[in-house]
């Protein structure tokens, strides 16, 4: 067993993991970027659409483009970054359980940031183990990363941002979406992003859900029916479409498992994908020098992502005695108001409101403990 040493150690090379990891090495903190996948920058280069929102967001700049500059920022930073690299274990002490390369090692840091993402929920249904049904995720994968299309005739089950969005790119990549279906009552995504599948002519079936998924090796037909307002399937509604793929856009969850090794405290939010660990406005956890940042912390969007990672990271330097009070606080106070930004509005309310219940969760724990903000 190998042992390497730094001062911090960030699990997830995605967006949020690399703007911790360029601020903390910018500030002059030995950085060690550690991910189970062989190329980094996580799901900035699947994101092929332009952002938008306001300049300070990078408005019109495609996910890609962003990730690539993010990359360049951090190897000039002189973050150490280890690919193909699996994180199986955590203890309180930050000390990570590591395979890279065949060989085991123990990472110890002084400082550990978790930016490990979240995963695609799944939907069972009769047919739903048929090879062609996948996560929208999987889809934009194959079609952005890999240059593969999943399949010819594709139906959409979700209408968010992800269900609206790969549907548009699934098109762009030469796929016929011959439907998007929600059980909600409502479009759950931007109108921006709905507007252009309803132009491209794709039928929306909301209030509806899928009944069955057939075929004999593989996906060959789709049945939905129509549910009422307590989400019950309404017999006779039933229709049929010919496909050979079904994606799932259905949420997302924190993939909070390491943290959870820590005995890190946790709280239950629907809004944020499920159970997301307490942190303060630091990002730091109830685990002393354990911090947070991006969908691990509850599921938002990149922008927030890479906001919580910059700073996660400016937070872990000035615990390192890197950066003085004065100019942390200088810093963090420019990322806190581009977050507020980010939370605010029609859609940026029930994500302003979820954190604001995450921080306080953590205060009121902190008070019992005898500590504070």
């Amino acid at each position: 067993m190998k042992i390497k040493e730094t001062d911090v150690a960030i699990v997830g090379a995605g967006s949020a993991g690399l703007s911790a990891a360029y601020q903390a090495a910018s500030a002059g903190a030995k950085v060690l970027v550690l991910d189970e996948n062989r190329l980094p920058g996580g799901q900035l280069f699947k994101q092929i659409h332009k952002f938008f929102g306001s300049r300070a967001h990078q408005a019109g700049t495609r996910g890609y483009m962003i990730g690539r500059q993010l990359l360049e920022r951090v190897e000039q930073s002189g973050a150490e970054v280890w690919l193909d690299t699996l994180v199986y274990g955590m203890e309180k002490n930050c000390h990570l359980g590591v395979i890279r390369n065949g060989e085991h090692w123990v990472v110890k840091a002084k400082k550990v940031i978790v930016a490990t993402g979240a995963k695609e929920n799944y939907l069972a249904f009769p047919g739903s183990t048929l090879p062609g049904v996948m996560g929208a995720g999987a889809a934009q994968t194959m079609i952005n990363v890999n240059r593969v299309l999943p399949g010819q005739r594709i139906l959409m089950l979700g209408s968010g941002n992800v269900g609206l969005i790969v549907s548009y790119q699934l098109m762009q990549a030469g796929a016929d979406v011959v439907a998007l279906v929600d059980a909600a009552p409502n479009i759950g995504g931007y109108g921006v992003h709905a507007g252009k599948i309803r132009r491209a002519g794709v039928p929306f079936y909301i209030s509806h859900t899928i009944k069955q998924v057939t075929g004999k090796d593989q996906v060959e037909q789709v049945e939905i029916i129509q549910v009422d307002s307590k989400f019950q399937p309404i017999p006779g509604t039933e229709k049929t479409f010919d496909v050979d793929t079904v994606c799932l856009a259905v949420g997302l969850n924190p993939m909070t498992e390491l943290i959870w090794m820590t005995g890190c405290e946790f709280c239950f939010i629907p809004a944020f994908g499920g159970h997301v660990p307490l942190h303060d406005g630091n990002m730091e956890t109830s685990v002393p020098g354990l911090y947070v940042a991006g969908d691990v912390t509850g599921v938002e969007e990149a922008s927030s992502a890479m906001e919580e990672g910059n700073l996660a990271g400016v937070a872990a330097a000035e615990a390192l005695g890197l950066l003085s009070p004065e100019e942390a606080a200088a810093k963090k106070g420019e990322i806190r108001g581009r977050l507020d930004i980010l939370r605010s509005g029609l859609f940026g309310e029930k994500r302003r409101s979820a954190k604001q219940s995450q921080l306080q969760n953590m205060a009121d724990y902190q008070q019992k403990k005898g500590g504070s903000l």
